[in-house]
């Protein structure tokens, strides 16, 4: 059980519900936000076993553990809760090895005053998004793992795993193709930047990445060709 005081077993059982019914129906499941070891050993087996199943990880849990909640640091409270680190190394190590085909901002904004209450009262949340490219980098270099590896989990993994949902856009959705639509992100992976929630463009600031060095710096991006993002 973590800080959070939420057991793991929650998580197994609902896993084991989830296998069971697709054993029974055929049903093809993605699930979201896997925070455990124990989970990550059961979708290890269960894709094994041939299950079509698929599987995300947030930033939050692939970086933080229980500690950083540090003194109920309510920019900590996340749902699913944060875990061990043997929990996290078991995720990290099922991005590398493609047990987990995604990796996810779990972009969830939280006002001011949800986020001032005490820790167990406070909304569970944090932005995310203007962080993931980041931090799959960050990951990435201390996995050993090389630049396009850590891009695949934020781009064609994610398309792989919508597959037909995406519709026309399924053919070069998560990659670069001649005639495909021009959304594209471009950054310089050896800018580093500091995380200041202040400067975040989210409707939430909140972050428990405030203050950490990550990087890869945005200076643009395109979505169906224009400028969403960039120098003026």
């Amino acid at each position: 059980m973590g800080r959070s005081g939420v057991p793991v077993v929650a998580e197994t059982i609902a896993l084991h519900t989830i296998f069971e019914l697709m054993r029974v129906t055929g049903v093809r499941v993605h699930l979201c936000r896997l925070s455990s070891a124990a989970g990550l050993a059961l979708v290890r087996q269960a894709k094994r076993d041939g299950l079509p199943l698929t599987c995300d990880v947030s930033i939050h849990t692939l970086h933080l553990t229980d500690v950083d909640i540090g003194y109920f640091d309510s920019r900590a409270r996340l749902n699913p809760p944060l875990r061990q680190q043997r929990d996290r190394d078991a995720l990290r190590e099922g991005l590398a090895d493609g047990t987990v085909d995604a990796l996810v901002s779990d972009h969830t904004p939280v006002g001011e005053d949800a986020k001032a209450l005490p820790f167990a009262e406070s909304e569970p949340g944090a932005t995310g998004v203007e962080l993931l490219l980041s931090l799959a980098l960050k990951w990435a270099e201390a996995a050993g793992l090389a630049l396009p590896q850590a891009l695949a989990r934020v781009t064609c993994g994610p398309a792989r795993v919508l597959g037909a949902a995406l519709g026309e856009q399924a053919a070069s959705a998560g990659r670069l193709a001649v005639g495909a639509s021009a959304d594209l992100c471009l950054f310089d992976p050896a800018a580093d930047w500091v995380v200041d929630p202040t400067r975040l463009r989210s409707q939430g600031r909140h972050t428990p990445f405030a203050g950490y060095n990550l990087p890869g710096r945005v200076r643009c991006t395109l979505v169906a060709g224009e400028m969403a993002y960039g120098p003026a």
